[in-house]
């Protein structure tokens, strides 16, 4: 059964996907969002990777370097060793400026013996969609598209670039360095620059992780999480991705195959807030910065998503040349979801800037340009929570009146009225929370099922939803209210299968799910933790932490059958749900991490 083995590596700007071979099979540049040159992980056959091949006896291990974004692959064999070291560089160059080149570093370490191998460098452009074409100078192999000769990218090495392209097997006699980057470079390359890069790059990761919280149960997990959420932040912008892949499936051999590599404000949003409570405010800073950005005018409207430029539109494309993740057809570019209405993502933003006023609200004018911002969410809010909309799982040809979307437009209500307090904005704090008030006595008179005992998905029906676990974390409900007790007991009777939970079980827009969407088994067990049910808790928790891949990672997806990884990899929701659970256990905090002046 294949699993996605791999591990990640990044710099803020792109990122790839290294197998537990050593091969890199997904590699986009210079940025996430742009076309792949590297593409086996959506055809094996066509797609095209970077490895070293080694044939005998060789015992193959991978990990991450200690706290850090840089992964260390082990070939072993009684022949001799080698491991190969993989980053993208990233440090800084000031108190505000970073080095973060749109490059790939693969620095080969011999340790003993004489390991022989073979190198497959094979880059294909434009997502496998043309030829690549080699040239080779002095100092480099030029790689461009046969289609067009300014699609290019540019490799260095130590090792003889015939042998490279000749993929004819030779002896290691010592250490190699190879550096693929998508810009000609400007400065000399050579093993001594491949190796300071390397160290700084190594600090700059253990400087960051060194400031986060610390917890003595699953602290080194929670690292690997928050590493991870931090990669997938994009420097330019502020922009969190859900994921740095696109097309892998939801289930294999099924179509539910999207484009992850966009900001969605509600994963964004409580990503942003992850890292606010793991006490990394500047990452948060950013996304804000991000916001202000995408909102040019009072008059602008907010989109569930965006690209990591802030791009509004993302016409979603099939790739028809390429058979997908283990034939999972089809292989999609762009997201047709961004035009949605989706009346929870404003809940979740909205919460992240009360915490931006609480924490670090900054100069006069950024205050007053962020509550410019508050007051067109909130008209935004008032006009759309009572229509019905595509709910937080994002149906595409079903609305309704969701239940966990009219929580959170109480949520962005609640929290702009208590920004309005802390600006003393009595006028608007008092306007507002009479709205809220509103929106939850609708939601406990039309979102509860006498019959059932529980919140249902929507007014319109009788389904079981995971999204309303969530309904205590936002502060909408107590943990021990009893209604939400009930909740989350029939939540967990319906939807608790092989002990991963579903989203729901109600066919969709593609028929009935058959997978498990790894963030709500991670919010079922805090509900069950916080109504006090702790020992169910940590039994589904303890097992959660297997279902990780060989280095820690998770994707959006798991099979109840086999618990192997599906969908796109690795998930951002996964990883911040992790954290949150994870400090949740270790910490055995108070009931909400809400905080009210």
């Amino acid at each position: 059964m294949k699993n996605l083995d791999y591990g990640v590596i990044g710099n803020c700007r792109t990122a790839a996907l290294v197998s537990k071979e050593g091969s890199i099979d997904w590699l986009c540049l210079p940025d996430f969002d742009s076309p792949s040159v590297f593409t086996r992980l959506l055809d094996e056959e066509k797609g095209g990777s970077f490895a070293f091949l080694v044939s005998g006896e060789y015992v193959v291990t991978q990990t991450y370097l200690g706290n850090t974004n840089i992964l260390s692959t082990r070939f072993e064999a009684p022949e001799g060793a080698f491991t190969v070291l993989d980053y993208m560089p990233r440090y800084r160059t000031s108190e505000k400026s970073h080095y973060l080149p749109p490059e790939v570093h693969r620095y080969l370490r011999v340790l003993y013996g004489k390991p022989k191998m073979r190198i497959l460098y094979d880059p294909k452009m434009n997502y496998a969609g043309e030829e690549a074409v080699h040239t080779v100078f002095p100092n480099y192999i030029r790689t461009s598209s046969a289609v067009d000769a300014e699609d290019k990218i540019y490799l260095y090495s130590s090792v003889n670039f015939d042998v490279i392209l000749s993929g004819e097997e030779f002896t290691l006699t010592d250490h190699q360095f190879f550096l693929l980057s998508y810009n000609q470079k400007l400065v000399a390359i050579d093993e001594n620059r491949v190796l300071l890069d390397y160290e700084r790059t190594k600090v700059y990761w253990l400087n960051w992780i060194n400031r986060s919280r610390e917890y003595r149960q699953y602290g080194d997990m929670v690292n690997r999480s928050m590493l991870v959420l931090k990669l997938m932040s994009y420097q330019h912008s502020g922009a969190m991705l859900a994921a740095v892949t696109t097309s892998l499936p939801e289930s294999i051999g099924e179509t539910r195959n999207w484009d992850y590599r966009f900001c969605w404000l509600r994963d964004a949003s409580m990503s942003i807030d992850t890292l606010l409570h793991m006490k990394h405010q500047g990452t948060a800073e950013r996304f804000i910065g991000f916001i202000k950005r995408i909102l040019k005018s009072r008059e602008d409207t907010f989109q569930i998503m965006y690209g990591i430029r802030g791009e509004r539109e993302l016409t979603e494309e099939i790739l028809s040349h390429l058979a997908g993740y283990e034939n999972s057809y089809p292989v999609r570019i762009g997201n047709a979801a961004y035009n949605q209405l989706q009346n929870d993502s404003l809940g979740y933003l909205m919460d992240v800037i009360y915490k931006y006023y609480l924490y670090f609200p900054g100069t006069l004018d950024e205050v007053e340009e962020i509550w410019e911002v508050v007051r067109n969410m909130v008209r935004m809010v008032l006009k759309s929570w009572r229509s019905p909309d595509q709910s937080i799982w994002e149906f595409r040809t079903r609305e309704l009146n969701f239940v966990f979307s009219k929580v959170m437009s109480w949520v962005a209500l609640d929290r702009a009225s208590l920004i309005a307090e802390l600006l003393h904005k009595d006028n608007y704090a008092e306007l507002w929370r009479k709205e809220a008030n509103g929106i939850k006595e609708e939601i406990h008179e039309k979102g509860w099922n006498e019959e059932l005992q529980c919140f249902t998905q929507a007014y319109e029906n009788t389904d079981h939803d995971s999204s309303l676990l969530l309904m205590q974390f936002y502060d909408f409900i107590d943990a021990r209210d009893e209604r939400y007790v009930k909740t989350v007991k029939a939540i967990k009777e319906n939807l608790f299968h092989n002990g991963l939970m579903y989203r729901y079980k109600a066919e969709d827009d593609f028929g009935k799910p058959t997978s498990s969407f790894t963030i709500c088994t991670f919010w079922l067990i805090e509900a069950l933790f916080v109504i006090g049910e702790t020992d169910q808790a940590r039994e589904i928790f303890e097992s959660m932490i297997t279902y990780s891949n060989h280095v820690g990672l998770y994707s959006e997806d798991l099979d109840f059958e086999t618990k192997r990884q599906l969908g796109n990899f690795p998930q951002a929701y996964s990883h911040l749900a992790f954290i949150n659970t994870a400090t949740l256990l270790s910490e055995e905090k108070k009931l909400s991490r809400f905080i009210r002046p």
